[in-house]
């Protein structure tokens, strides 16, 4: 499973559908990840903890999406994928902080059901993370990656408004995995391409979740 050189990185057809998946697919697009209810409300930092609990819920748990893709990805991409489960562990223990940090979570109607719906997510992506398929696990990841810059955001306003320091993201970019993602074996892209549709999809759900919850409380 090779990892061919390319002579324009970041501009392949692999490359572009995943940046374009994650603006339109992912969290950057999703209404509540920007709004006010969660920014700068009167319950915002209600809000913030919703989000943080249930953020920890679905990736701060070890091993998670990148540590297990990384057990499946070809040998030419072992020392990226390494280096991006490294960072990827300090954002899992930044995630750990501002649990302690937080307020309780809100109570919400419904919380069974929310639990039930986060528990069956995470289930979900433990599926795509060891999927057999070669370069579906890999998608996922790069997709989580993607989208962990969108959610760094909402980390980083939480972290403001509780007191705890967040440093710099050490994930790759978005260019440095547009780079990767154009280095991939061409018949391992529709894989790759699946499971980042698929990691879009589920963090798109998680938002949603969050949103009703918030809707609810109100």
């Amino acid at each position: 499973m090779p990892l061919p050189a390319t002579d324009n990185l970041g501009q392949s057809r692999l490359a572009e559908t995943l940046l374009a998946g994650a603006a339109a697919e992912g969290s950057a697009s999703h209404p509540y990840v920007g709004s006010g209810e969660l920014r700068d409300g009167a319950g915002a930092i209600s809000n913030l903890a919703d989000a943080i609990h249930h953020l920890c819920l679905l990736h701060g748990r070890l091993p998670g999406v990148i540590d297990l893709a990384l057990e499946r990805s070809p040998i030419e991409a072992m020392a990226w994928m390494m280096s991006a489960t490294a960072a990827f562990a300090e954002e899992r223990a930044l995630l750990t902080r501002l649990v302690v940090a937080a307020p309780p979570l809100p109570s919400t109607p419904g919380q069974a059901e929310c639990e039930a719906a986060v528990l069956a997510q995470r289930h979900a992506l433990e599926m795509l993370a060891t999927s057999e398929r070669a370069g579906c696990a890999m998608g996922a990841a790069l997709a989580l990656m993607l989208d962990w810059h969108v959610v760094r955001g909402v980390l980083n306003l939480a972290a403001d408004r509780l007191g705890v320091t967040a440093e710099p993201c050490r994930l790759p970019t978005r260019a440095a995995i547009g780079d990767f993602a154009s280095r991939v074996a061409p018949q391992l892209e529709r894989a790759v391409g699946f499971g980042a549709g698929q990691l879009f999809h589920q963090q798109r759900g998680l938002w949603d979740l969050l949103e009703c919850r918030e809707q609810a409380r109100r």
